[in-house]
């Protein structure tokens, strides 16, 4: 029988000291600690959270500091638990504490995934709100429009013909990987 614990964040800016410090006060082994660093709003985006399901056993013990850190929504929440129960692991929940095992934990973990998904459309909402007013206020204006790079045409007929790979090219031009096929989806939809 073996203890894990997930840790989250929405994305590598933020950091997870706060929650490997839970992780060590539990004296969770570092191999059984599993880190990612990416939204929660799609399970099926959390390669992590998949390779820590496969790794988990009947009898495990799953800690997490927060449902929030472990499900965005009220669905993905309870069918990651539903999940763990089948297979016989107990899932914990240090800030609401909870206990899966029981009817109650069960009521009690689909009443907080409710209330987490509330948060996060409320967050939503106000930020909505908020781009709406810059918007109003001329001090919001979008996302910069990214440029094609001096001799973009050239370097894209190149890649196409196969005789300069994509990495090249972006070395070339300078480009960052994400911004570099953006470029390419953007110009093959002229």
């Amino acid at each position: 029988m073996q203890t894990y614990f997930y840790i989250r964040v929405s994305s590598k800016e933020q950091n997870t000291i706060r929650q490997e410090v839970k992780a060590e006060q539990y004296h969770i082994p570092t191999q059984n600690v599993f880190i990612e660093k990416v939204s929660g709003k799609n399970v099926t985006d959390r390669p992590i959270l998949n390779d820590l399901m496969t790794v988990l056993r009947s009898g495990d013990k799953l800690i997490v500091d927060s449902i929030s850190r472990f499900a965005r929504n009220t669905r993905d929440l309870i069918d990651l638990v539903e999940q763990l129960n089948n297979k016989g692991i107990v899932f914990i929940s240090l800030k609401e504490a909870l206990d899966t095992t029981t009817s109650t934990g069960m009521f009690m973990l689909t009443m907080f995934g409710a209330v987490a998904q509330l948060e996060r459309e409320y967050i939503k909402d106000r930020q909505l709100e908020g781009i709406a007013i810059a918007v109003d206020q001329k001090k919001y204006k979008g996302r910069k429009v990214i440029e094609y790079p001096k001799q973009w045409s050239k370097y894209y007929k190149l890649i196409q013909s196969n005789k300069i790979s994509n990495v090249e090219a972006m070395k070339v031009m300078d480009l960052k990987k994400t911004t570099f096929y953006k470029l390419i989806k953007d110009y093959e939809s002229k």
